[in-house]
């Protein structure tokens, strides 16, 4: 097993590092997450490149690098930087998680398919809530809760139940890897679409950017 984090005396000497180094990049984004955009946010596994071993120390772990640490806390929103940097103190290294289905789910497609269907909805003036891009080559979009258990009977009334799409809805019990943090061992996640104060709180619905996703990773696919 490549690493783990926590839990060893050779961990200790990091964590005291990992403390002043954290309050100027992940816990500097946790804050902001949590104060500034009111999400929740839960410390992640780690993966190390090239074999991608999870920090959990499972070897039969299904999602390397990509899933939250058991027993760590949630970092509510609200949490100001030195609750955030007391609360990851705990759990150096670890990946900065966002929880699904409680302030936004999430749709996720190829990410050059989400490349232009951001620019098709931009030009549109459409409402759009934050979007990333994963290092394995996906696009998500935030849209208001309650997507994906909605999905299937929107993509029926638009008429895209039957077609082969490269699209998916992530909804409660999920977990997004949020920037600056690598996923699963293969680099860092980042913003397509940043969060902002009109639209983190209240992305849209999924319903006013289905049909333009839809119809892009149908021709993508083609």
């Amino acid at each position: 097993m490549g690493f783990t984090i926590g839990g060893s005396r050779g961990t200790r000497e990091f964590r005291s590092a990992a403390r002043r180094r954290g309050r100027t990049s992940e816990c500097t984004a946790v804050a902001e997450y949590t104060g500034l955009w009111g999400w929740d946010v839960v410390p992640g596994a780690r993966a190390a490149a090239p074999a991608r071993d999870c920090s959990c120390g499972d070897a039969q772990c299904t999602a390397p690098g990509a899933h939250p640490l058991a027993f760590a806390p949630t970092v509510k929103a609200g949490a100001t930087l030195d609750e955030v940097t007391e609360a990851w103190g705990e759990y150096p290294g670890a990946a900065v998680l966002l929880p699904v289905g409680r302030t936004f789910d999430v749709i996720e497609v190829a990410a050059e398919a989400g490349r232009r269907a951001l620019v098709r909805l931009e030009r549109m003036g459409l409402p759009l809530g934050p979007v990333t891009v994963t290092p394995d080559g996906r696009a998500q979009f935030f849209v208001a809760p309650g997507a994906a258990a909605g999905l299937p009977q929107l993509l029926y009334r638009m008429g895209w139940d039957d077609a082969d799409l490269d699209l998916r809805a992530l909804g409660d019990g999920c977990h997004v890897t949020a920037p600056p943090s690598d996923r699963s061992g293969l680099g860092p996640v980042s913003w397509l679409r940043p969060p902002a104060l009109d639209s983190a709180g209240g992305p849209p619905q999924a319903r006013l950017l289905l049909g333009t996703l839809a119809y892009i990773c149908h021709r993508f696919r083609r």
